[in-house]
Formats: structure tokens, sequence, C-alpha cells
């Protein structure tokens, strides 16, 4: 063990070293606030202004960072927010936390990594730590990360260390905090591993080594793609129990009393969030560049990507046996977000309905506590009112996000019809109520 992993490791114990996260969305944000909170120095790194400026005047836009814990952090001095890259030559320790979307349905975009990483070469001090933990497909960080590090002149093992730790943030779960979530490293080579896991034992509870960072980053991608899979399943068998007249929920409820072998998933509208409908795409892109065709990830991404069609399918088919023509009708979407409790769109089945029921001509609002107005591709609506007299005008109302807060009761006896695709309603009987 050389020198500068004996000394990076005092440092680390004591605080000394100053940790830049690059990127202050739901993951980074509350990634730096926590070694903050800790007592480290943390520098934040973003390119949107308005994420600066926010930061600056300690408002939080995200859901999970309450303003009282930013505004203690930022006037303590132990965290600051800038768009300078520059910063990082100050730093020891570099965490990537940027955004990595599709190019195309099938196709993973990693250049906000890409470009991350070659403004971070530029200015990679000696002795320093990097750490991605944006989900990518396995193999980004030594083959794609390693060599743009590495262009400098600075070597790897002698100059600086890099590892791969996916990030396993769940916007809006009070129960599992970024310290109780179990984080797995996986670093280029040994020594980063340590170093990796070091640091992150300042503020998580649990953390996993594993041999490679190609191991780290498959470990994220197989945890989706189990999500994926199965919310694909339960929603073809939602599909299947209709035609077949059986509720397919109490069918998982009684499934479920079974105490081994089942695990309870339930069908919906469709999925969203910056998760689940990509990461297991990334896994079957780079899978098909070994020869391997992966039939599961295909077919549940697709089935989950057809329900918001099947939503609207089915409330034009409800609609049709009460003489209604979805042209001619008035639809109220409930819930925008993609999540319940969560100020978030990103990829919400919610917009996919209110643009599908758009498409067949029927007059659509929608109601969201959280989200005021909705700009996106081609819907430009604002949030309408929740009233007696609100309910009472549209021919169907479309339970798509089940917030917390919402008076469900309220919504059953002034709605004319309801479609219930998250089961908020579940032991209700009612002729105005129907369920995925």
């Amino acid at each position: 063990m050389n020198n500068f992993v004996q000394d990076f490791k005092r440092r680390v114990l004591k605080k000394e070293i100053r940790i830049a996260v690059v990127g202050l969305g739901y993951v980074g944000l509350p990634l730096a606030l926590e070694f903050a909170k800790k007592g480290f120095r943390v520098i934040g790194i973003d390119l949107d202004r308005d994420r600066i400026r926010h930061i600056r005047k300690y408002e939080s836009y995200i859901t999970d960072v309450p303003p009282q814990e930013l505004r203690k952090v930022v006037s303590s001095a132990r965290f600051s927010a800038s768009g300078d890259f520059s910063l990082l030559s100050t730093c020891q320790v570099i965490i990537i936390c940027v955004p990595t979307p599709l190019k195309r349905r099938y196709i993973p975009n990693i250049s906000y990594i890409t470009q991350a990483v070659k403004s971070i070469a530029r200015h990679l001090p000696e002795k320093s730590l990097v750490i991605l933990e944006s989900t990518t497909y396995p193999g980004t960080t030594n083959d794609i990360i390693l060599p743009l590090l590495e262009q400098g002149g600075l070597k790897h093992g002698r100059d600086f260390f890099l590892c791969f730790s996916p990030e396993r943030i769940d916007p809006g779960n009070k129960t599992f905090s970024v310290r109780r979530i179990p984080k797995v490293i996986g670093g280029i080579n040994r020594e980063s591993t340590e170093l990796g896991r070091l640091v992150y034992e300042r503020i998580i509870d649990k953390v996993v080594p594993v041999s490679s960072a190609r191991v780290a980053e498959t470990t994220k991608l197989l945890e989706n793609t189990f999500r994926l899979v199965n919310i694909g399943l339960i929603d073809e068998m939602a599909m299947m129990a209709h035609k077949m007249g059986i509720d397919i929920w109490e069918v998982i409820e009684a499934a479920k009393t079974k105490p081994f072998g089942f695990m309870p998933f339930y069908p919906g509208p469709g999925v969203g969030g910056h998760c689940i409908p990509k990461d297991p795409l990334y896994l079957y892109w780079k899978a098909k560049h070994f020869g391997f065709h992966s039939r599961f990830i295909k077919l549940a991404s697709d089935v989950i990507s057809d329900m918001p069609e099947y939503v609207v399918e089915r409330v034009a088919q409800i609609l049709k046996q009460k003489r209604i023509n979805i042209t001619k009708s008035t639809v109220l979407v409930i819930g925008a977000s993609y999540k319940k409790d969560v100020k978030d769109l990103r990829k919400s089945p919610s917009v996919d309905i209110i643009e599908a029921l758009q498409k067949r001509r029927a007059k659509v609002s929608y109601y969201d506590p959280l989200i005021p107005y909705l700009k996106l591709n081609t819907v430009n609506l604002r949030s309408t009112e929740l009233s007696k007299a609100v309910l009472a005008r549209f021919d169907c109302v479309i339970i798509a996000t089940d917030h917390t807060e919402l008076d469900y009761d309220f919504i059953l006896k002034n709605a004319q019809l309801i479609f219930d695709t998250r089961n908020v309603y579940h032991r209700i009987v009612s002729n105005k109520l129907i369920r995925l």
C-alpha cells in the first residue's frame, strides 16, 4: 500500500478532505448534504444556474431535502454550490451524479457523463478519488471514464483512483434515507474499492464492496431489471384478468399470504421516474454487443410502455357502454407526477395518458396538488381545482397518481365515474367505480 493511500485514509478519517459532487439533482444534492452534515467541506457543481441560485437562497427544489436542512449546511459554510469546474482542483473526492437518459428508445445516452468527466479531467488534482454514481452500462467506468481521466497525463493507481457506486435514491421514501440504504462500491482495483468504501462509511450505515466496477454497474441494472420484469408481468396479468372477469387486486392480496416464494407487485398506468423505464434498457443495449438478446427486458419494457394507452382504451370502452363517445367526452386525470407525494414529472405515465386522451380529442383536465402546471411536449395545462362542481362536470375521473393528501371519499361522492388505476378504493363497491 503506497503513501498516497495511507495519507488519503488518514485525511478521510480526520475529515480533512474536501468533497465535490458534480450534479445537484435528486441524487447529488441529498448526497452532498449528508457529507456536509457529517462535517466535511463540500462543493456542489452544477451547470443549471437556477439550482445554484436556489441553493444560495436556501431554497430546496428537491422533495427529500427540507429547506431548513439546506439553510443549516449552507449558512455553516460546509456546503456551497457553483458552476465553476476549476474549483475541483481543491477537492480530493469527486463524485459524479449526472443524468443518463436514453438517446432513443433502446439507445443509451452517456453524453452527460462524458462531458462532466472531460471537465473534471482538466482540473483533476493529484492524489484524488473519483466516483461515478450515474447509472450506466457495464464497462463504462473502465472503458470510457478511465481513459478520459488519464488523457491529461495522470495515471490511475499512482495519481488518482476511480470507482463506481450505483445510486439507490428512492424519492419520497421516508423510511430509507441516504444513510439507511446500503451502498455498493466497486473500483478499478482493490485500492480504489477500499478508498471508496472508507469515504462512504462516513455517511452510510452499510457499505458493500464488490470485486470490480463492472460488477457494481451490473448490480444496479439487475435491481431495476428485476422490478421492470415483475411490473411488466403483473401489468400483463391485470390485462389478462380483466378479460377473464377476475379482480387482479383480490388475486394479489390472496397470493401474498404465502409466506415464501412470492413477492407482491402491483399493476398501474405505467412506470415513470429516472430508473426503471431506462436502466434495464442500458443492460439490454450492452448485452447486444455480446451477441445476447434479452427477451425479458424488451418484452417487459414494451408491456409497461403500452399501459397508458391501455388505460385510455379501457376508459373509452367504459364510456361507450354509457353511450358517450370518447371524442366528445370530458376527462379529469388525478395526479400528474410519476409517483405519489413526489414533485417529479420524469417519464410520468400520467402525462402519457393526458396526451393519449388529447389525441382522441377528449377534453382533458388534470389535478395535482404538487404540480401547478404542465408544459411538456404537447401538453400545456394548469391544474384545476377539485370542488364538487368541478368533479360533477367530468364524464370520467382517472386516478393516475395516488397522492396521500387527496380526499378520495370526496372524489368518490362527487364524481360521475371513476377509473382507479392505483386501487385506492380497495374493498369499496360502487356502480360508479371501476378498477384497472
